[in-house]
């Protein structure tokens, strides 16, 4: 059973400015697409920032935050993060409409929720 409302106490260990929250890869994507969230702290918040491999930017909900997301926030973030870009390199758009394989240290339980939707959706 995936523990929903799990939120780790700590983003950051010290070893650096940023830490790196989830890496999500699309499988299905003809250009192998891959996407890093990371968060950054500014002025007592927690920033979220997500970069692919053509520099694209994109938009998420929430952008900030005062602590760190709960997993169900935290998924929230990933399935509605926006393109915004307007040449929108790689065709990120239909990337961002696929399910992804997902890997995080912070979240060890989100790999396995992506891979029951995709399980779901009779993606393996």
């Amino acid at each position: 059973m995936i523990d929903f409302e799990y939120r780790p106490e700590a983003y950051f260990d010290g070893t650096g400015p940023s830490a790196l929250l989830a890496k999500l890869s699309y499988p299905e994507s003809q250009w192998g697409e891959e996407i890093s969230i990371y968060a950054a702290p500014l002025d007592g918040e927690i920033f979220f920032e997500v970069v692919d491999f053509y520099g694209n930017d994109f938009k998420v909900t929430p952008k900030k935050s005062r602590q760190p997301l709960n997993l169900q926030e935290f998924i929230f973030l990933i399935e509605t993060m926006e393109n915004t870009t307007a040449s929108q390199e790689g065709n990120i758009q239909l990337t961002l409409s696929g399910i992804p394989e997902a890997q995080s240290l912070i979240y060890p339980q989100l790999g396995q929720y992506f891979e029951e939707k995709r399980r779901t959706f009779g993606m393996m």
